[in-house]
């Protein structure tokens, strides 16, 4: 990486020809408003749509609202629409979004792995489904209210961090390839913070400028330990905690409760009262076992990953970088061993563990270089 890459404007909304037509994923929340409104001030044909994916499989029997997948968010999504002067559309995809994610969601969790649906929703559905499907209806761009930036270097599209660092969702979509990313539009990622997306939504009369954020979770309603409890009923069993030296410190209520990295909750059998906190380290599926040591008794030096995708190519070997390895985790410095399929880093600084299952995210300062699903943390 020997220069900057130029940013586009507005993430490309200058560069398409007026009249060029848009499909605007909106999720009934003001990010995806302001999306579409900017869209429509660039004088685009702008296109709603809201991907209905609000569970009722689950026997539920309610129509509740869920965020940005839910009845309420088809509802404010198309008022929205209506102020806009745009066509709205709701898209039924309960079945595909139960198949592609939360299915997904559930096997991981079942197999000692913790996994990020929120990627494979961009991945799948965002730019998978709806993406095919707006093309299909003659729409040249898919707009989405991601908090993230599309630049260029040479002939190749960059994927970047959005201008607000507490918002910034550039993490969940280092899936997007050259294909994908040159179909999307960000309209949202260079506002420098959330309040001031709500001012423009107030400056437009959107009816979402103060709707609360929706959880990060749209197909969880309460604590993510009762939705998984009721979801995996029957697929996980009590086992031992064991310290490093394999005595049983206590016993786990099923693997798909804990976390590498996990303190609250152990419940751990009597211990001196000076004795340091212990935090999850491993999870041993095969043995149902959970792992647990002091905070630095197991950090890492190295970093596995499978199943990889890259923006623009995969990094070559001994390229510097940060690794980022949840939602709103701390880059880690650290140096492309091997990338490709497969991902091997070598962190700068000996760190804690990561979650299998999590996404292992590479960057050069700002951007996006692709990654994958994390699958050991060498010691």
């Amino acid at each position: 990486m020997t220069r900057p890459p130029a940013m586009l404007p507005d993430d490309q909304l200058d560069l398409l020809p007026t009249g060029a037509v848009v499909a605007v994923a909106m999720s009934g929340g003001v990010d995806s408003s302001v999306a579409a409104a900017r869209c429509v001030e660039r004088g685009l044909r702008v296109i709603g749509i809201t991907l209905a994916m609000w569970p009722r499989r689950d026997g539920r029997g309610d129509d509740a609202d869920r965020g940005c997948c839910g009845v309420d968010a088809v509802a404010d999504a198309r008022r929205v629409a209506a102020t806009l002067g745009i066509r709205h559309y709701a898209w039924n995809l309960e079945e595909r979004f139960h198949d592609a994610v939360i299915a997904d969601f559930e096997a991981e969790y079942a197999a000692g792995r913790t996994p990020n649906p929120c990627v494979r929703c961009n991945d799948r559905i965002k730019f998978g489904d709806l993406l095919e499907r707006a093309l299909a209806v003659g729409a040249s761009h898919v707009a989405t209210g991601h908090y993230a930036r599309i630049g260029r270097r040479g002939d190749r599209l960059s994927l970047h961090r959005g201008a607000d660092p507490a918002k910034d969702q550039a993490y969940t979509l280092f899936r997007l390839g050259q294909g994908r990313l040159s179909r999307a539009l960000f309209p949202v990622g260079g506002f420098a913070s959330k309040p001031a997306v709500r001012d423009e939504a107030a400056r437009l009369g959107l009816l979402t400028a103060a709707k609360p954020d929706s959880q990060e979770l749209c197909f969880v309603t309460g604590s993510l330990g009762a939705e998984l409890e009721k979801r995996l009923a029957g697929r996980y069993a009590p086992g031992p905690i064991v310290d490093d030296s394999g005595a049983v410190v206590g016993e786990h209520r099923g693997l798909p409760f804990y976390t590498v990295g996990q303190r609250s909750g152990l419940r751990l059998r009597s211990r001196r009262p000076d004795a340091p906190p212990a935090y999850v380290v491993e999870l041993r599926p095969l043995a149902n076992t959970v792992v647990v040591a002091g905070r630095g008794a197991r950090l890492s030096t190295a970093l596995r990953a499978r199943d990889c995708a890259w923006v623009g190519g995969a990094p070559a070997p001994g390229t510097h970088c940060a690794v980022q390895v949840r939602v709103h985790g701390e880059p880690r410095p650290a140096t492309v061993v091997g990338a490709g399929a497969g991902l091997e880093l070598r962190l700068d600084r000996p760190a804690a563990p990561a979650a299998p299952g999590q996404a292992a995210v590479v960057f050069v300062d700002d951007e996006v270089l692709g990654g994958g699903l994390i699958t050991a943390a060498a010691p």
